[in-house]
């Protein structure tokens, strides 16, 4: 299988992220009520693609997809951003556009950048759109284990690739059923990853060309910055204060993630801001009572967009006609430390249960429901810790494992072994993940390890003399997990609806 590409600091400086053009999707599929059946009769011509499994109904039940009735069921859409350097027919974007937006290497051009899922409840009255780091560091479907989120496309299709080519499946066919295995298999790692709280029964794809043909579509979003901003890899160059932006620097605007206080997360934040203004943008009565902007947004909206096969807009434009600007939430999953993975990559830990527990609380699902049968995210007390000290500090093993008995591990043994300069967490087949929590909960700067010897159900932890987390002198613990309220965590920057443009950093 060939390796996703990941992106080193070098490569970011002339490439554009997929997260950016995924606002744009959300924007249009938040903001469509107000089309004239005319314009909406051309949408379907809109390129679609076959990426919603059925459900395994049961024992003389007919196959069913997952549950979407029409005007009277809810929502949950996938909305993702590819850094693809094509538009939704596969033709190369021109040149001059690929330049205006600082697009350089195509390298990483299948990490889906943006991954953003949608609920729209039955009444459809209010949304609530979720974000999920890229960098999050999680289970992938299909095998594949535990690397960034923004993966879970690239193994599956890359994997698809080499095995339709051996069999002699070439150019376009081959493109589209390796990006169909892509795609499928990005959805069910979300699925996983919310521990069953949602079932993804719509899917949007987004590109370059999205960002480009709909900002300058539309005639630019308004946003606001506290501060002016420039900064040489994404190419902003900003005032301070409300403006409103198109093309290239509508990108880098969403682009930037160096230089900001919060890095990724304040990108979320911009990103989510640039999608309330957008919003506001295409419910004006200045795009919706012009023919010409309704028109140019259509044709770039086929240009550029992939929706799953079997989705009728025209019918669920007319489910969110209820839904005013004010009513649509923006929000991202709660995330840990940012830690450097086995494979020597910065991610960011996350806690199914805690992502369970947060889109379950905001889509009306059960809080603290089991996790369905598949996915690796037992309790900690169905995980015994076993301890091996080897820091040389007198009895830090024993305050150590007190304290992850504390967070509700299971006590395991506790020997003395000859000192070591680094501490590690080691766990046998198929405990990763629990290897993981213990980690998480020694503060996330403690390396995992495979080890054969480990026996089931346990994970052992070996103290090093570089060991300063939880139970050693001196530590100041910090909160593991931040669930926040709202997606803005710093002080200006306010909540975000589609109701207004808030100013961010």
């Amino acid at each position: 299988m060939r390796e996703p590409a990941d992106r080193s600091r070098a490569a970011l400086a002339g490439r554009v992220t997929g997260r950016t053009v995924a606002a744009l999707m959300s924007a249009v599929v938040l903001a469509t009520s107000g089309y004239g059946w005319v314009e909406l009769n051309r949408v379907r011509g809109i390129t679609t693609t076959d990426v919603i499994e059925t459900h395994k109904p049961a024992p003389g039940a007919a196959t069913t997809t997952p549950p979407v009735p029409g005007l009277d069921g809810p929502q949950d859409i996938l909305i993702v951003g590819l850094d693809s350097r094509a538009d939704a027919q596969g033709n190369p974007l021109p040149q001059a556009v690929l330049d205006e937006l600082h697009a350089g290497s195509d390298d990483g051009e299948l990490n889906t950048d943006t991954m953003i899922l949608l609920h729209i409840p039955a009444d459809g009255r209010s949304a609530v759109a979720i974000s999920f780091p890229r960098d999050s560091y999680v289970q992938i479907a299909g095998g594949y284990g535990k690397h960034k989120l923004n993966s879970a496309y690239a193994y599956a299709r890359n994997d698809a690739y080499s095995t339709l080519s051996a069999q002699g499946v070439k150019g376009a066919d081959l493109e589209q059923q390796a990006a169909v295995a892509g795609r499928k298999n990005l959805i069910k790692t979300i699925e996983n990853l919310t521990g069953g709280a949602v079932t993804i029964n719509r899917y949007a794809e987004v590109n370059l060309a999205s960002f480009y043909e709909i900002s300058q579509a539309i005639g630019g979003v308004p946003v606001c910055l506290n501060a002016p901003v420039k900064e040489f890899r994404s190419g902003i160059d900003l005032p301070a204060g409300q403006q409103v932006i198109t093309g290239g620097q509508a990108l880098a605007f969403v682009r930037q993630r160096y230089d900001l206080p919060r890095g990724d997360l304040d990108r979320i934040v911009r990103q989510q801001a640039f999608l309330a203004g957008m919003v506001q943008k295409v419910l004006s009565a200045d795009t919706l009572t012009s023919p010409s902007k309704l028109n140019a947004l259509i044709d770039a909206i086929k240009k550029s967009v992939v929706i799953s096969s079997g989705w009728d807009l025209l019918t669920f434009m007319q489910q969110l006609q209820g839904i005013a600007g004010g009513s649509v939430r923006f929000q991202t999953i709660p995330t840990g430390q940012n830690v450097t993975s086995d494979e020597g990559q910065s991610v960011t830990l996350v806690d199914p249960d805690s992502v369970h527990d947060f889109v379950a609380g905001l889509t009306g699902g059960k809080v603290g429901a089991t996790t369905p049968t598949g996915t690796t995210t037992p309790g900690n007390g169905r995980i015994t810790v076993d301890m091996r000290d080897g820091s040389g500090a007198g009895n830090l093993g024993a305050s150590v494992l007190d304290e992850l008995v504390g967070d509700g591990f299971v006590r395991g043994e506790d020997l003395s072994i000859a000192t070591q300069p680094a501490s590690a967490v080691h766990y046998g087949p198929g405990a990763s993940d629990d290897a993981d929590k213990v980690a998480a909960a020694l503060g996330g700067k403690v390396v995992t390890e495979p080890d054969s010897a480990v026996p089931a159900g346990h994970v052992r932890v070996y103290l090093g003399k570089d060991y300063n987390g939880p139970g050693a002198q001196g530590f100041a613990m910090t909160p593991k997990y931040v669930i926040p309220s709202t997606a803005v965590t710093t002080p200006t920057s306010p909540s975000i609806t589609a109701g207004g443009v808030p100013c961010v950093n």
